[in-house]
């Protein structure tokens, strides 16, 4: 899938527009928020070359809510893995990794 599609993805999940990709540091975020990153690519070889390569990508949900119920729905996702939780600035941070 690509980027956009992701993307899209993610949108649907949170309810609202407020899905940024690698945001600059200066942009005001609207809360919940879904936050992510190409983190690293998985390459597959074949024949000496490249096969096929997947998209990992750092995502972060970002909501005020602890018992929300936005993280349930990214752990459904087809390649989705749970990395941690914390809390920063009063806001509860649920860091995942996807493969697209």
């Amino acid at each position: 899938m690509s980027r956009e599609e992701f993307h899209e993805i993610l949108c649907d999940i949170l309810g609202s527009r407020n899905v940024y990709f690698q945001p600059p540091e200066s942009l005001k975020i609207k809360y919940p928020a879904i936050i992510y990153k190409l983190d690293k690519i998985k390459n597959t070889r074949a024949n000496d070359g490249l096969y096929k390569y997947d998209e990992a990508m750092s995502v972060t949900l970002v909501h005020k809510d602890p018992d929300n119920d936005i993280y349930p729905k990214l752990l459904k996702l087809p390649k989705s893995s749970f990395n941690t939780d914390y809390t920063k600035d009063n806001l509860n941070h649920y860091s995942f990794t996807i493969y697209i």
